[in-house]
């Protein structure tokens, strides 16, 4: 059986250095997980507070013989975020692209499409994997047929599904995190590092709807795909990412270890999942082609 791999995405939060450190610090010495993506890819504003720390992360976790991805920001809106993304995109360690503007930047390198990218089809996957990509994680929205459809076509690359976390959903020119605070973007005060998992957003009936994260906006709940790992090779899929949330991540990660060794079925690490201390309740709609906030929890 082709073995499954174990990806942890980028912190989508503003968490402080320290927090940054202690969190990597764990992942480099007790997280099965093979690779770590690190970098800030939410507000560019956030960098200044993180990149000191980013040095010492990485070799932390190359340390820990991890293999070390550098993402980029999906929405670079100032000069300074892009020749931040120009410098990444240099750099000889494998880096994410979340953004096409940083796709000429990498010159033929070799990179990976974080789920920001529109990546819809085997055009689009064939395009980029003619450019460098070796590693494509669709966005969120995509079902688990329609990656394993791509996946099929397009065997020179690996495909990745973002398996856990709150989703992504999409990214504004306006921070909501300033707004709920009566302030200003250019004047945020960074309120969103009062949130560390996002902040919930209910409806005016008090229906759990979305959740915001500067000016990202996400699911309110969780996802959880947990296929069983006959299910991933039946696709040519070999790859899990996991998204970090402050809950005990070295554990979600061994989670994911057992399912993808087949030591745990998917309505047992499902259920270890539930258990742990969430941001919201566990869903899986879209991997299943319907509606995100839904659960089928079957694979």
């Amino acid at each position: 059986m082709t073995e499954i791999v174990l990806t942890l995405g980028p912190v989508f939060f503003h968490w402080s250095p320290d927090r940054l450190l202690d969190f990597y610090r764990r992942i480099a010495d007790e997280a099965p997980v093979e690779r770590v993506h690190v970098g800030e890819v939410v507000c560019g504003k956030r960098m200044p507070f993180s990149d000191p720390a980013w040095p010492a992360i990485i070799e932390r976790l190359e340390r820990g013989g991890k293999q070390v991805v550098l993402s980029t920001l999906a929405a670079p809106a100032t000069v300074r975020d892009r020749k931040s993304l120009q410098d990444i995109c240099g750099d000889d360690r494998l880096v994410e692209i979340n953004d096409v503007s940083g796709l000429p930047s990498r010159s033929g390198k070799a990179f990976v499409t974080g789920p920001f990218l529109n990546v819809y089809n085997e055009a689009s996957a064939k395009f980029l994997i003619q450019l460098g990509a070796q590693t494509i994680c669709p966005p969120v929205e995509l079902s688990f047929a329609a990656i394993g459809a791509m996946a099929v076509k397009c065997p020179e690359a690996e495909f990745e599904i973002f398996a856990f976390g709150r989703l992504p959903l999409a990214l504004s020119g306006r921070c909501y995190h300033a707004r709920v605070h009566g302030l200003h973007k250019d004047s945020c005060q960074f309120t969103c590092e009062r949130d560390p998992d996002g902040l919930a957003v209910d409806t005016l009936d008090d229906q759990q709807f979305l959740a915001v994260n500067g000016v990202q906006t996400l699911s309110n709940q969780v996802q959880a795909f947990c296929p069983a790992p006959d299910t991933l090779a039946s696709k040519g899929i070999r790859r899990l990412r996991l998204s970090p949330q402050t809950c005990d991540m070295v554990e979600v990660a061994r989670i994911y270890r057992k399912l993808a060794d087949g030591k745990e079925e998917p309505e047992d690490a499902r259920f270890a999942l539930s258990c742990l201390d969430l941001p919201g309740t566990l869903v899986d709609g879209y991997a299943h082609g319907r509606p995100g906030w839904q659960v089928n929890a079957t694979a």
